[in-house]
């Protein structure tokens, strides 16, 4: 719809300083080139399928440069559409191979390999626009005569006319050949924005003012705007007259912007994107983005809007010291949003952490993937090997203050304990996380070294512990209980891969509480070791003994193997895994319901939205039975020991868990690939028409 005279003035200004196209009946689109040359624009447009780099022949024409400018499209003497023109520069890049005779017999080729030489060349060249909501390929061909034929000169431009844009949008413009010889070229152009539509800020919130007729009926949308792909519409409704809208300052990233047009047929559409440049857009970005671990070496970066970073394992360990960067010798990975990127690791470890840094360096996202799944961080060794020529290698132990070499006369403690280490690193007790050929990452646990080198102090803590003990016992049962923290096994079907991550993240959470948990997820190498039955009959025993609770974590797969269970009373032995602990658990679980004495020692959970409680076969309802993360509160207090009092702390503690237990539920209910419930922005949040 063509744009009257008085709307571009308001916008480009009462001189707009812009260069009229030949005034044309219709909207053709025309193209013309720099002198010498031979150019044509392809009738209709093209997919936008840039394709893979692909190696050049020879000498071939590549896009250099790109050159915007504003241009009016009028039909009538005061009715124009606002256009882009483009200017892409072409150099001659690449060389002719030196033929094989010549390089042999040291003189010239013959007639027809010189022929090429002298001939012109030609190339297809694309340019991809994009403006939300519109998106357009368009093909030029070109010619460029031998004679004008210099390596790494210029040749000269093609010129397309023209992009028709509104007013205020942002056109995104990419330009390269097919084939693909090189990176496309990219540029962002940001057309004037009509006045009427203003950004005020009034402390943490933001305010749209839009200053329309009280009877004009119009249309705003929010929406984030994509680097690649399709936009993401977030908010949209239809409104009547002058409006002030308000934003939340929490709302605001940089890749937010604002669509607003009038309910009228073929109307011009006006968008702006006025929070590009705003600091507390930018911290809510970093905010909001999350990391997802997908498998053992894949993951991927989750946030509204394009982040430039880049990302690096590190090495944390207990107590506190910042997370030591693992480069070298691993590299930092450039960063893409929602693009799944690949570890070079051969096992996973809680202690392996991924950081995220901007292009200041400056350090923005940190998060140990592998935590939830293997539970909280070890007080392990990473042993650095650097290989070197001649099977020549050299071994460093990761600390605080740097990388001790071992073995080494250092007073450190990795360097006091070195002898051991080498020992254990040969006899293969070390996990290995990273090999290649020019070193490798080994874990060592630390635990056994302490106790060896420090027997003697050992000995006077257990002879002062002895002594406290016999301090605390004329204390109160619920302070003794308080300071040790109750036992709890947790026990569960494992349906699939993303229930035990959720079974792990859970786990993880009530370990951060005074409670002391074992979930066979941490205890892989003694239950394939012990066997599923008698590993659990121990783990029962010592959890009721020191007065524990079990905690039977239900879902469709365990509540199936309880119905079989109940209706025949065994389970055939070739049915489940090696590591399912819950079916072997239910030989030792049943009697203790049937014969009445599970109240007290056991308590029953499900998640929301996986299981209602109702579907818990009745034997198992003579305990409580929980829902999560609705009923944490009251799952966490009767986790507590028994007349311990209610602490004033429980809701607090609830809502900790809650935070740690969300991730891994989003992940679960909405694994990627599949749209999540997204916040709303804007009144009327996730109400759009």
């Amino acid at each position: 719809m063509p744009v009257p005279w008085f709307l571009l003035s308001l916008a480009l200004g009462r001189s707009p300083v812009v260069l009229s196209l030949e005034r044309l009946v219709g909207s053709q689109d025309a193209t013309h080139c720099s002198p010498g040359l031979s150019c044509h624009l392809w009738d209709s447009d093209i997919l936008c399928l840039p394709g893979d780099i692909v190696p050049a022949p020879g000498p071939v024409l590549a896009p250099t440069h790109l050159q915007t400018e504003l241009v009016l499209r009028c039909q009538k003497e005061t009715d124009c559409d606002l256009c882009l023109r483009v200017a892409v520069h072409l150099a001659v890049h690449g060389h002719w191979e030196e033929p094989e005779d010549e390089e042999k017999f040291g003189g010239a080729a013959d007639s027809g390999v010189e022929e090429p030489r002298n001939a012109s060349l030609q190339a297809q060249v694309v340019l991809s626009f994009q403006a939300y909501p519109t998106a357009r390929c368009v093909l030029l061909e070109v010619q460029v005569p031998a004679a004008l034929v210099q390596f790494g000169q210029s040749v000269g431009s093609v010129v397309y006319d023209c992009f028709e844009a509104a007013l205020g949008s942002e056109v995104r413009i990419w330009s390269y050949t097919q084939p693909r010889y090189e990176k496309e070229l990219n540029h962002t152009q940001q057309l004037p924005a009509l006045p009427w539509l203003n950004v005020s800020a009034d402390g943490d919130n933001v305010h749209l003012v839009l200053n329309v007729s009280e009877e004009q009926h119009f249309g705003l949308s929010l929406y984030w705007n994509q680097v690649q792909g399709p936009p993401k519409p977030r908010w949209h409704k239809n409104l009547t007259g002058p409006q002030i809208i308000t934003l939340n300052h929490t709302d605001l990233v940089p890749c937010l912007c604002i669509q607003v047009w009038p309910l009228e047929p073929d109307s011009v559409r006006t968008n702006i994107c006025p929070f590009r440049e705003d600091p507390r857009a930018h911290r809510n970005l970093w905010q909001a983005a999350r990391l997802r671990l997908l498998t053992l070496q894949s993951w991927l970066l989750d946030a509204p809007c394009w982040l430039p970073a880049e990302a690096a394992l590190c090495w944390r360990a207990p107590g506190g010291d910042p997370c030591q960067p693992l480069v070298p010798p691993l590299s930092w990975e450039n960063v893409t949003v929602d693009k799944v990127l690949e570890f070079p690791l051969l096992k996973g470890h809680p202690n392996l952490c991924v950081q995220q840094v901007n292009s200041s360096e400056k350090l923005q996202l940190q998060e140990c993937l592998w935590a939830d799944s293997l539970g909280p961080l070890k007080d392990d060794v990473l042993l650095l090997e650097t290989r070197g020529p001649q099977d020549n290698r050299s071994l460093c132990a990761l600390e605080p203050s740097g990388c001790t070499s071992l073995p080494s006369k250092a007073s450190t403690r990795a360097a006091r304990l070195g002898e051991y280490l080498l020992q254990d690193l040969q006899s293969g007790q070390c996990l290995q996380l990273w090999d290649d050929d020019l070193g490798a990452l080994w874990a060592c646990p630390m635990d056994k070294y302490i106790h060896k080198r420090w027997a003697l102090v050992w000995l006077a803590c257990l002879l002062f512990a002895a002594a406290l003990s016999l301090i605390l016992l004329l204390k109160k049962d619920h302070a003794k209980a308080a300071a040790r923290g109750r036992a709890a096994l947790l026990l569960y079907s494992a349906d699939d891969s993303g229930f035990e991550r959720l079974v792990g993240a859970l786990a993880s959470a009530l370990c951060q509480l005074p409670l002391r948990v074992a979930v066979d997820l941490w205890s892989r190498r003694e239950l394939s070791a012990q066997g599923p039955v008698a590993w659990f009959h121990a783990q029962r025993r010592q959890t009721l003994q020191e007065g524990g609770v079990v905690v039977l974590l239900f879902s469709p797969g365990a509540v199936a193997l309880c119905s079989e269970w109940l209706q025949d009373g065994v389970s055939g032995p070739g049915a489940h895994g090696p590591h399912d602990a819950f079916r072997a658990s239910l030989s030792c679980v049943l009697p203790d319901f049937l014969q009445g004495r599970a109240p007290g020692s056991y308590v029953g959970a499900c998640f929301d939205r996986l299981l209602h409680p109702d579907a818990v076969p009745a034997l198992f309802r003579t305990v409580p039975v929980f829902t999560l993360p609705s009923q944490l509160p009251d799952f966490l207090g009767a986790l507590q020991q028994p007349r311990a009092p209610r602490s004033g702390r429980l809701l607090e503690r609830a809502e900790q868990v809650s935070r740690a237990l969300q991730p891994a539920l989003d992940s679960y209910f909405h694994p990627p690939g599949t749209p999540a419930p997204g916040r709303g922005v804007g009144p009327g949040a996730g109400d759009g028409t």
